[in-house]
């Protein structure tokens, strides 16, 4: 998984960088076929945002957070592409195909 991390009118230290690392971690836990996260953080007056791209599985989703504090702005997109990445795995999952071999035995 390869993270490319940018800032839009924020420097983006070695702190930052490792935070981001750090909770984008977890996403690659839930599901390993993400091949790369594309994050920009970005300050707007005293608005801290963050957002970012995930490319897994030929799927591309988005997820962005807007909060007071950039620490807390990587939290919330961390859950946020969480949710996302878990949802998009269930459904690559076919959960019609147990039900359908079970009517089978039950016929036979």
């Amino acid at each position: 998984m390869q993270i490319t991390l940018s800032g839009h009118h924020v420097e983006v230290t070695p702190a930052l960088r490792t935070y981001v690392a750090g909770k984008l971690e977890r996403i690659e836990r839930h599901f390993d076929h993400v091949t790369d996260i594309k994050v920009i953080l970005s300050v707007e007056k005293q608005r801290q945002k963050a957002e970012a791209t995930i490319n897994a599985g030929g799927a591309s989703l988005y997820a962005d957070a807007v909060e007071a504090d950039m620490y807390a702005a990587i939290d919330a997109l961390s859950d946020k592409l969480d949710r996302q990445i878990r949802r998009h795995k269930e459904r690559l999952t076919d959960h019609h195909r147990a039900q359908g071999a079970l009517k089978n035995q039950k016929h036979d």
